[in-house]
């Protein structure tokens, strides 16, 4: 496709206003995590780690962190369990409503994130309690999985797509009994969409707010809702601005590794 000079420069003047937009107010958090005062004044008067050693001694930002974690990964391991098995049931196998059940795994990550949250709350809150079951990290773990599934699903159920099911049934006539031939013949070709979806999974449970502000009840704080509760508190801002920061790091590493993997999966590669 050619374009002509003015279309390629309004082309990369766009897409500079896009960028700058998404990654401009990251770049200000970082900056004012340096900023002297406590206020979030501009420009900042002077530039101290002064911040960065308080959050790192902040008891409540610490807890909120392994929280964070604790829960991103049991989700990640349901969504990896379920979203693997219907993945394989979607594409290797016929049967009726097959279309109806891969748009039912894939609605939860299109409902905005306050439907979710309130039907969730409901849910457990009509279901669980009368058994003694409380809104905690339990129910975090379950509201994070149903998107976490997701993710899991599509990478998974792509890859599929892409394998042709000649190869396994090869493999069963040569003698491989069914555990076999996932182990030597189908495993090694999507093991790749795992592991992407698998940090897609965690990265989207570590940073999400909405539904778990519907499911965790008062005992349970992850980072985000730690951020969000300390963001109005008084002399907080710099701090917040530091846990902030750390939060954007920490969920660049599995987007970044996922986008990789992803890549390799299109190409046919293999980790």
């Amino acid at each position: 496709m050619n374009l002509s000079k003015r279309a390629r420069i309004a082309l990369r003047a766009a897409a500079g206003l896009g960028f700058a937009v998404i990654y401009l107010p990251l770049l200000l958090v970082l900056v004012q995590s340096f900023n002297a005062d406590k206020g979030l004044g501009w420009p900042p008067s002077g530039l101290t780690l002064r911040w960065w050693g308080e959050a790192w001694g902040s008891t409540g930002a610490r807890d909120a962190l392994w929280t964070s974690v604790r829960a991103g990964l049991a989700a990640t391991v349901i969504a990896l369990v379920l979203g693997t098995l219907a993945a394989f049931a979607a594409q290797r196998h016929r049967f009726f409503g097959r279309e109806a059940v891969s748009f039912a795994l894939v609605l939860p990550i299109a409902l905005p994130g306050i439907v979710t949250g309130v039907a969730l709350n409901t849910a457990f809150r009509t279901v669980l309690a009368p058994f003694g079951v409380q809104l905690g990290m339990f129910t975090v773990i379950v509201g994070h999985a149903t998107f976490c599934v997701v993710v899991v699903f599509n990478n998974v159920a792509a890859r599929l797509q892409r394998i042709s099911g000649s190869l396994e049934e090869a493999a069963m006539d040569l003698g491989a009994d069914t555990f076999r031939t996932f182990r030597d013949v189908t495993f090694p070709m999507v093991r790749s969409a795992l592991a992407a979806g698998a940090l897609l999974a965690f990265a989207l449970s570590f940073d999400e707010i909405v539904v778990t502000t519907f499911t965790a009840g008062a005992d349970v704080q992850t980072l985000p809702i730690w951020i969000f509760a300390n963001m109005a508190r008084p002399n907080q801002a710099p701090v917040v601005d530091v846990v902030a920061t750390v939060l954007v790091l920490l969920s660049v590493v599995p987007i970044y590794l996922a986008q990789r993997l992803s890549s390799d999966t299109a190409s046919g590669g293999r980790l």
